[in-house]
């Protein structure tokens, strides 16, 4: 007996046929794309996916040193275990870093769209310190002020400080539950309707998390307590994203047990229809690497334990 019913209406993205066209896409298949510069990529191995991670991390940084460029990266809080490894090489190789220059994506904020002080336990700017730089040999590390995180204070010259600096060379991130890049929520897409022209052109701001989203995070970061999780961050926009020289996206969503939060939303991003709606459709329409970790890429199924 047949059952149908809409989404629920906190749910941004409400074409019920493109769901289930991308509910329908196997794992043998997750990996085929129209558009050859997309690049999509299943690792088995949980170890291999974060050294696989840090290595495109540790490559790029070392290339620019080699060439004798500037490195500017954009850079996300989570997935985390990247990081120790990159720093772990870049200390055992001694590469100095006084080239590099990063910008974070993201930073939780209050109410009144204030961002969390590094002090805060769940601070993002605390978590990169501690998980990357200072991990990093004093002689080797790049110097602070070349650290960049989206703050209140600078939030509307944000994407200008990226520019500055000639543009990323390199945008790393993650897919959020309602299809985020960096905290731009799904729900933004309704300022911006179809002009995907204005959408890719949108830059910094304090946005408001989605539902979905405090979830998430409440689920990988605070002990399953969204009264814990705050409501507002700081993020860069579509504009920092696609107009980075490249972009590697890193999706780990996966819980154990055969439960993984990400499986739908992976496909959503990379093979549904580029829409405002589904900010990470965005990452379809220009050059870059998806790494899904392998049980994220199996079929999704319905399973009633």
């Amino acid at each position: 007996m047949g059952f149908s019913y809409n989404l629920a209406k906190f749910i941004a993205f409400r074409d019920l046929a493109e769901c289930e066209r991308v509910r329908a896409i196997k794992k043998e298949d997750i990996t085929a794309h129209p558009n050859p510069e997309f690049k999509i990529r299943v690792i088995e191995d949980l170890g291999e996916f974060y050294a696989a991670f840090a290595t495109d991390i540790v490559t790029r940084i070392k290339t620019a040193l080699d060439e004798g460029r500037r490195f500017v990266g954009i850079f996300p809080v989570g997935p985390m275990p990247q990081y120790a490894i990159a720093a772990r090489m870049i200390n055992d190789l001694r590469i100095p870093m006084h080239h590099v220059h990063t910008f974070n994506m993201d930073e939780y904020a209050d109410q009144d769209g204030n961002t969390a002080p590094v002090d805060w336990s769940g601070s993002f700017q605390r978590a990169m310190l501690e998980s990357f730089f200072l991990k990093i040999d004093p002689a080797l590390r790049p110097p602070m002020e070349q650290v960049h995180f989206p703050e209140t204070a600078n939030i509307d010259h944000y994407g200008q400080m990226i520019a500055d600096m000639g543009g990323a060379d390199v945008c790393y991130g993650g897919i959020g539950w309602c299809g985020h890049i960096a905290f731009w929520e799904a729900d933004l897409g309704f300022e911006f309707g179809s002009d995907m022209d204005g959408y890719r052109r949108a830059g910094p701001r304090i946005v408001e998390l989605t539902p979905m989203t405090i979830m998430q995070n409440a689920l990988h970061s605070f002990g399953g307590d969204w009264s814990w999780v705050p409501p507002k961050a700081a993020s860069i926009g579509p504009a920092q994203i696609v107009g980075a020289r490249a972009r590697s996206f890193w999706l780990d969503g996966y819980l154990g047990g055969g439960v993984s939060w990400q499986r739908f939303i992976a496909r959503l991003c990379a093979h549904g229809r580029v829409n405002t709606l589904v900010p990470g459709s965005l990452l379809q329409t220009v050059p870059g690497t998806y790494t899904i970790f392998g049980p994220i890429a199996s079929d999704v199924e319905i399973h009633m334990a």
